[in-house]
Order: structure tokens, then C-alpha cells, then sequence
């Protein structure tokens, strides 16, 4: 019996190795440095301006996309607005025609205030003060936060990584839930470069556009507190009720699209689960022109490349299905501040919870071809078929080597990874964010002339034949367990549990 049960395993293993090959077969006849080359130059090319979202070049682009997601057998997604095609609607708001805020006679000073959420608001409530607004702060007051002003320190706690507008909204969404009136973040360091943060807060900036019924009373407020005048007026006074008045602001709407294709699995049974494959396409189009004159900012690193990353997985899988559905979403607006995936979650074409991964790929640059980088590799149970995919193609994966950039928050990936879809992003080689990152990032020289094709040929085939190993893989992706978004993983696939 002990026999013939290492025999059947030598087989299977055999077997495995042998469907392996013929993936990795298949993946080298559909990803080659002319087809890469192709796509590349093209969506990365002076004519098409940049890519920035709104623009007639950015549509001529998504055009671009669906027509080889046509060539390719790709087939549009039911409940998409137009083919391929989902209308995403984003709207300019400008900064309240006021704001004012005080306590106990003690008015804040305007250029203090910077107001991130809200407007046409009076409020006079009473004060809450809870520390940082972690989850754990929230969860200590036990008291109702029903009409209260919620009063928390500034930033990340210590030790922590990650995007400090993230944890903003993060913390003002505690406080949503919670019933709260809103939510004063005071900034206590003067490390924080305020001028700069207010001309981003300030500047016409679109956003998804809130849904009519949107509730837009709720304020969220940043306050420069670099002496701790205002902290010690709340420590004085905290049953006293604090004054919050906020203007009413102007809009303009704009619409752009998300471009959006689907495969059927081949398993009766796993098809009804689908990996997401993405990234934007949009770049940031025209802006100030270099010694040499030129104003086009191409984005072939940010993002033609993470673009054409995904059409080669449509490309492979609509031929060869995998046993999983697939889901490929390229989407507008990241450069705004991740609009198209924060438009796409909170209006999905599929179930979120028929969705069990989300391998993203954005890019800045790379400084070391013998890798590519995985931000958040270890994070999910899919680590080795990402690892194994990079090493049959020549390179080594490696996990976010620059978390002091917070990059795992400023990609798509994370409006899934919210959700609880496990979610990393496959990006070129780095090693850090160093000098020859930013000599392309957000750069006019980033340009498809200067990329190294052989190099993108080994890494489009390991992203492609990563996305065929974790799609066939019977055992369903996750997070790792302890990670950030284990428990919303758990609730989103177990509701019940």
C-alpha cells in the first residue's frame, strides 16, 4: 500500500510538472517583446498626450483596450453602462465659500483649518477627545458618539506606515459609523508640510462624484495645533460644547470610464470565483515643460506598462481559460487619487464577495532588473505561486523594500484590500525609492524609448503565469493571518461567522 501511494504522488507530481511546462509554454508564445514593445509605444506616445483623466486622448486610449479585449475573446461584463465600458461619474468641488470653528469664545484661525469632508454645516455639539482615532480608541468609548464632535491627534501611531490621508479618512469613517457630527484632526508637528497639504486640499481636485442622497452635513477638518494652543482651550474645557459653521461649495461634473472584460473558468465549480486583473491607465497628462520643452508627460513606467501587464494576462487566459473566472479592470482616475477603483467598489458589476483576489500592477520605475517587486507579497497566502512564476522566468520576487512610502495605499489595490479582497501589486524592480525612480516618476522623460524590453518581456511572463498558477489553484487565496485586513476578508466571504 506504502507503494503504491508514493507511486500515485510521483505521478501527480509528475503530472503537475508537466502542466507547469505547458503553462509556462504558452505564456512565452503570448508575451513577446514585440507585442510588449507594441502596446507600449503606443499608449506611452506623444499623441495620446499623457493620459489624463477627461481628456479626449485618455478616451482614445480605453478604445485602444476594448478593441484587444475584442481581438482577444474577452467578453464584456454583464450590467457594464456600454461594452466594455463602465461610466464612472467625477465631480470638481471646490474648497466651502467659509469655514469657522471655536470653543469657549476661542475661534480657530482659518488658515488652520483645512477642510478635507462637509459642507453647508452648523453645528454646536459637545467635544470628544479620543487620542489617535485607532480602531482600539474608538472601541474604548463605550458612550454614545450620536451628534458629538470627535477631537483626535494627527497622523499614523508610531511605528506605522502608510498614507496619512488614508488613515484620515480612515479615522473620519470611525466616526461616521459612530453617529459623530465630525471629526477635527489637530497636527501637532511642525515636521508636517502644511503649505504644501493645503495647496493639494485646496487646489480643483475631482472626486467621485457622492451619490444624491449622500449626506454631506458630516465634516472632517485638518488643524495646524503646532503650539498646542487649541489643545490646551479643549483640555480646559471638554464638556463644553464646541461651534463648527462650514459654507456651502460649487461643483462641475465630469465623466470618464473604466474599461472593464471578463473569461469564464473552465471548473464547474471554481468559475464561480473570480481573480481581478488591473491597473490604471490614465496618467497625468500635459504639465510644466522640461529644459528641452517638453510638456507631455508619457507615463510609460506610470502606467502604459502595468496596462499592457494586464492586457498580456487577458490576452493569455481569454485563449487558454484558467479554472477561475477572470475579471480585468483598467481603471481611469488613479492619478487623481484612486477614483476609478473607489468608483468601481462601491458599484460593482460582480458580487465583491465572488471575488477571492486582486493582483494589481502599477509602477514608478526600477533600479534592479534581476527582480520584480510584490508590495504586500507576503501579506497573502499567494506568495509562493508569485515567487515560484518570477523564478521560472529568471527573477526573484521581493516584498516592498520602501515602506516609509506607504505604497501599498496608494495603488488601486487597497480600495479592494478595504473590502477584504486580498489584494498585492506586482510592480517593475526596485530595491528603494531612490534617484533613478524618481528621475522617470511623474516625469516628461518617462518615455518608451528608454525602457529595457528585454527585461519587461521576463516580467509580463512572470505576472501572467503568476495569475495562471493562483487561478488554478483549487485552495482559495487569502490574507495571511494578523494582516490589516484579515478580519474584513473574513467578514466579507463568512458574514455569518
Amino acid at each position: 500500500m506504502k507503494k503504491r501511494i508514493i507511486l500515485a504522488l510521483a505521478i501527480l507530481l509528475t503530472g503537475l510538472q508537466v502542466w507547469a511546462q505547458g503553462d509556462k509554454a504558452h505564456v512565452e508564445e503570448i508575451v513577446t517583446k514585440s507585442n510588449i514593445q507594441g502596446h507600449i509605444y503606443f499608449l506611452a506616445s506623444d499623441e495620446l498626450r499623457g493620459r489624463a483623466t477627461g481628456s479626449p486622448e485618455i478616451d482614445i486610449a480605453a478604445q485602444y483596450i476594448s478593441s484587444s479585449f475584442t481581438r482577444y475573446g474577452v467578453k464584456p461584463v454583464p450590467g457594464a453602462d456600454e461594452g466594455y465600458f463602465q461610466y464612472v461619474h467625477l465631480q470638481s468641488v471646490s474648497k466651502p465659500a467659509h469655514v469657522s470653528a471655536g470653543l469657549n469664545g476661542e475661534n480657530m484661525e482659518p488658515e488652520d483649518m483645512l477642510v478635507l469632508r462637509g459642507e453647508s454645516v452648523t453645528s454646536e455639539a459637545e467635544m470628544v477627545y479620543l487620542k489617535l482615532g485607532t480602531e482600539e480608541d474608538f472601541r474604548k468609548y463605550k458612550k454614545d458618539l450620536t451628534g458629538k464632535i470627535v477631537i483626535v491627534d494627527g497622523g499614523l501611531p508610531e511605528g506605522a506606515t502608510g498614507s496619512v490621508f488614508t488613515a484620515g479618512t480612515e479615522k473620519a469613517d470611525r466616526a461616521l459609523e459612530r453617529g459623530a457630527a465630525g471629526i477635527i484632526e489637530l497636527w501637532g508637528t511642525e515636521a508636517f508640510n502644511w503649505a504644501g497639504i493645503r495647496q493639494y486640499v485646496e487646489s480643483e481636485r475631482y472626486r467621485v462624484a457622492p451619490k444624491p442622497s449622500a449626506d454631506q452635513s458630516f465634516f472632517q477638518l485638518w488643524v495646524k495645533d503646532y503650539e498646542g494652543a487649541y489643545m490646551d482651550v479643549i483640555n480646559k474645557a471638554k464638556k463644553q460644547k464646541m461651534m463648527v459653521s462650514l459654507g456651502a461649495r460649487n461643483r462641475k461634473d465630469m465623466y470618464s470610464k473604466n474599461v472593464v472584460g471578463m473569461v469564464e473558468g473552465t471548473d464547474p465549480v471554481l468559475k464561480n470565483e473570480f481573480i481581478i486583473y488591473s491597473a490604471h491607465y490614465d496618467h497625468v497628462g500635459i504639465g510644466k515643460a522640461n529644459d528641452e520643452g517638453d510638456s507631455i508627460y508619457n507615463g510609460a513606467r506610470d502606467n502604459a506598462v502595468g496596462v499592457v501587464t494586464v492586457m498580456s494576462a487577458a490576452e493569455s487566459i481569454a485563449k487558454k481559460p484558467t479554472k477561475r473566472s477572470a475579471l480585468f479592470i483598467l481603471f481611469t482616475g488613479e492619478e487623481m487619487g484612486l477614483l476609478g477603483s473607489s468608483y468601481y467598489v462601491e458599484n460593482p458589476l460582480l458580487p465583491l464577495n465572488q471575488m477571492v483576489y486582486c493582483f494589481n500592477s502599477d509602477n514608478g520605475g526600477y533600479n534592479d532588473t534581476s527582480v520584480a517587486t510584490i508590495i504586500g507579497l507576503d501579506r497573502t497566502t499567494e506568495a509562493e505561486h508569485i515567487r515560484k512564476a518570477c523564478e521560472m522566468f529568471g527573477l526573484t520576487a521581493i516584498d516592498d523594500p520602501a515602506k516609509e512610502q506607504g505604497l501599498f495605499d496608494r495603488s488601486d489595490n487597497v480600495n479592494f484590500a478595504r473590502e477584504g479582497i486580498p489584494a498585492p501589486t506586482f510592480s517593475m524592480g526596485f530595491q528603494a525609492f531612490d534617484e533613478e525612480i524618481f528621475k522617470y516618476y511623474h516625469q516628461t522623460r518617462d518615455n518608451p524609448d528608454n525602457l529595457d524590453y528585454d527585461y519587461l518581456e521576463k516580467f509580463f511572463r512572470a505576472y501572467v503565469m503568476a495569475c495562471r498558477l493562483i487561478a488554478d489553484d483549487t485552495g482559495k487565496p487569502f490574507w495571511v493571518e494578523g494582516d490589516k485586513y484579515y478580519d474584513a476578508g473574513k467578514a466579507l466571504y463568512n458574514p455569518q461567522n
